[in-house]
């Protein structure tokens, strides 16, 4: 299937390794010139050099915490490829804090949120109005199962996820006049780098092996993922393709969650 994005920019954040990566190397086989963002600069480099064998690809460090970061990121992308990017794909994120909810201070509250909502809110505001001018945009922020199915020893992912998940939809009406549709995709429990420190913590905490903690993980945490096992990258990956393409040209506002069934509920 065509995707009718190539030659367009992109710019993907958390992009040095897992989801993030991997929507690098899906877009860069579309023929999109891809700017990976992240706070480690070593890592980019790396991730950049393994990528570039598929296309033209660029990378910046940028802290997202501050307006300033997210215009370095923008002013960089511009300049990288002379070209104003027309694709976000913000899938930078932490679980942030976690226990329970009485215990976690303002501290834990706001740098999770931090990470999670307002560098989001941040990246939107610098580059909407790029693609405002080229009239056509695609933007896809990575919310969670947690958005609509939370789980009471990570409220405030959950609450963070929850807004991006409103932020996405309030973002599609205000700009999707303007030719700049905004998506999401929720995913849940995938492997990756985050995922992986979950599991490495579960199995010293039981004193089990790896895959023993993941198994128990999903048979007495995510009952609801009725494929039994974790996701992989590449199957998030190619549904933010997807949304960043002229094949979803009548899809704006929507949470596609890429999750295994883990979501018990019809809600969205």
């Amino acid at each position: 299937m065509d995707l009718g994005i190539s030659g367009r920019v992109a710019v993907i954040t958390g992009g040095d390794s897992g989801m993030g990566y991997a929507s690098a190397e899906y877009l860069l086989r579309e023929g999109v010139k891809v700017v990976l963002s992240d706070l480690k600069e070593k890592e980019l480099g790396e991730a950049a050099a393994r990528l570039a064998a598929l296309g033209p690809v660029k990378f910046c460090q940028a802290d997202l915490s501050s307006d300033a970061g997210a215009r370095k990121l923008r002013d960089f992308a511009e300049q990288a490829f002379g070209e104003t990017p027309t694709i976000l794909v913000n899938a930078a994120g932490v679980t942030g804090a976690t226990g329970d909810f009485l215990e976690i201070d303002d501290e834990g509250w706001m740098s999770t949120i931090q990470a999670d909502l307002m560098a989001a809110v941040r990246m939107a505001r610098a580059f909407i109005p790029g693609m405002r001018t080229q009239k056509w945009g695609r933007i896809v922020f990575f919310t969670s199962e947690d958005a609509v199915q939370p789980y009471v020893e990570e409220l405030p992912y959950c609450a963070a996820k929850a807004g991006l998940m409103n932020l996405t939809k309030g973002l599609s009406k205000a700009y999707g006049p303007d030719g700049v549709l905004v998506n999401s995709v929720a995913p849940a429990f995938v492997a990756s780098p985050m995922t992986d420190a979950m599991m490495e913590k579960r199995a010293g905490e039981l004193g089990v092996s790896f895959d023993e903690a993941i198994e128990s993980f999903l048979e007495e945490k995510r009952p609801g993922i009725v494929v039994k096992r974790r996701g992989r990258v590449e199957e998030v990956a190619s549904a933010v393709a997807f949304l960043c393409s002229e094949q979803a040209s009548f899809i704006t506002g929507e949470n596609l969650r890429v999750d295994g069934g883990a979501v018990l509920t019809m809600a969205s």
